[in-house]
């Protein structure tokens, strides 16, 4: 049966179902749909190229709009194959009277991005183009510009989003808006604001476009610059924008300007929200003073305002920099009672301070804590407790963390396994090494140059060729390519550079997890 796409309904700012009058056709309610799922990423990521196709259909698996959906999901977050989920999305694209969600595309989109392949990209888009551009969204053109900001100068990037005025319904201001965002977030807010200058006389700039541009400044003068300018184009602030202001100030250790921003949205009958009081919770913790910082959250509920994780999070962050570690997690236990489940971040605030106190005790009490509250934990989380296993040389609690990966779906093999061979290696543990080396190709996962070259040279020397041979003949039905032997020093992840406060634009402008 063939649905016509008068039937279809899309907006480009939320995801609907393509087939709202029929949706039970490409929309699957099945209970089982997670085991499904899981069928065909293993087809995705356990087939050779030349057989996918067939092995789809003799899955018996009906391939749903939302099976679809969740199978790419699982293929972006376990970092699988990117060229079998490319072929998987126009096996399921070509079939006759199917269209692809929005979420889909998106999600496709990422996962060529992620792998550089941008010829890829394009191709999908144009194809989009000719099927249904009705999907082709901002939210699709800042997918797309921000992997490609991530490898290519801002020329380029610029050049990549005046493409899309042939691919996009509307090259219009969201579209603008969403070009900023990438270079706040993946350049620098000098060059968002050369560009913003650049073509704004294109587009018509508006309270978001200003509320992307106010969230990344580190200078309070050009902030303020920017707030005037807004102003004096009529633009109304908004509480975002005033957040903006506040998070700046907050940062810049100016807090009794913060303060007066506040006092400036009451006086204006803009009641702040967490986000603002986050801000003062964090400004507040770099002039050392954390106790006037958790006197912030008893001072919000006044304002009619409740603390959420990310403001708990702030308060914990103070007393950890402090090394008040009885009051964070005093703090825990509050957030619990209150019914707030601390998150990885929460978690990785303590897991930071123990391990700069080689505290190997206190990590696994707090990670066994942490899996027993099913919060999951993620590549920060892993990559602290995996390098104090190393370091103290605990290879039972290391193959632990990599089971309970491998079980439950969390971190990044490739940067845990690195480490974690090298300890097995270390050790002469060859036969839990080829385990789990065997295991991170089951689950579509490439293992880094250092660490197939260190099991490699391992293997020959213990004359386990036959071994070997196995370990590359599966590489070689999944599609991988066998990483050259090349001798250069370990990549390693410098901890400090991972950011336990995460701060991004949302909606409600910068914010902390």
């Amino acid at each position: 049966m063939i649905i016509s796409k008068h039937f279809l309904f899309y907006s480009q700012f939320k995801y609907f179902p393509r087939v709202p009058f029929f949706p039970r056709l490409f929309c699957s309610h099945n209970p089982y749909i997670n085991h499904d799922v899981e069928k065909v990423f293993r087809i995705i990521n356990s087939s050779n190229s030349k057989i996918l196709n067939q092995s789809l259909k003799s899955s018996g698996v009906f391939l749903s709009n939302s099976l679809i959906d969740g199978v790419l999901k699982r293929v972006r977050f376990s970092h699988g194959n990117p060229s079998h989920a490319f072929e998987f999305f126009n096996y399921c694209g070509n079939r006759r009277g199917f269209y692809h969600t929005a979420f889909s595309l998106d999600t496709m989109l990422y996962i060529l991005g992620r792998s550089r392949m941008f010829d890829k990209i394009w191709e999908v888009l144009y194809e989009m183009r000719r099927k249904d551009r009705s999907l082709i969204s901002p939210r699709t053109v800042m997918i797309v510009l921000a992997r490609v900001a991530k490898v290519c100068s801002v020329r380029q990037t610029v050049e990549s989003f005046k493409r899309f005025k042939k691919l996009v319904p509307e090259f219009d201001t969201g579209c603008f808006n969403a070009l900023l965002r990438t270079l706040c977030q993946e350049k620098s807010m000098a060059d968002a604001r050369n560009v913003y200058h650049r073509l704004k006389h294109e587009f018509r700039p508006n309270l978001q476009t200003f509320n992307i541009l106010l969230s990344g400044w580190k200078s309070t003068e050009e902030a303020e610059g920017f707030f005037k300018e807004m102003r004096e184009m009529g633009v109304k602030p908004d509480v975002v924008s005033y957040n903006c202001l506040v998070e700046v100030y907050s940062k810049g250790r100016e807090l009794d300007k913060a303060y007066k921003v506040v006092e400036k949205m009451r006086d204006e009958d803009i009641k702040p929200d967490v986000i603002t009081y986050t801000s003062l919770i964090g400004g507040l913790g770099l002039v050392g003073q954390p106790d006037k910082a958790k006197d912030v959250l008893k001072d919000m509920k006044e304002y009619g305002c409740y603390p959420d994780v990310p403001a708990y999070n702030a308060v914990i962050r103070n007393y950890c920099i402090a090394k008040r570690l009885g009051e964070a997690y005093s703090l825990m236990d509050e957030m619990v009672n209150k019914g707030l489940n601390p998150n990885a971040t929460t978690y990785n605030l303590l897991f930071r301070v123990f391990f700069w106190w080689n505290d190997l005790p206190s990590s696994w009490n707090l990670y066994q804590r942490m899996m027993k509250t099913g919060c999951l934990p993620n590549t920060q989380s892993c990559m602290f407790l995996i390098r104090l296993f190393k370091r103290q040389e605990k290879v039972d609690m290391a193959l632990h963390l990599w089971d309970d990966m491998v079980e439950k779906g969390f971190g990044s093999y490739t940067l845990v396994s690195d480490v974690l061979f090298d300890l097995l290696c270390d050790f002469g543990k060859l036969l839990e090494a080829e385990k789990c080396f065997l295991q991170m190709l089951e689950k579509g996962h490439k293992p880094s140059q250092v660490s197939f070259r260190r099991i490699k040279v391992l293997m020959e020397l213990t004359n386990k060729h036959e071994a070997l041979q196995n370990l590359l003949d599966k590489m070689a039905f999944l599609g991988m390519h066998v990483p050259k032997c090349v001798d250069r020093p370990t990549e390693t992840v410098d901890l400090d550079s991972l950011p336990v406060n995460h701060t991004f634009v949302t909606n409600h402008g910068p914010r902390r997890c």
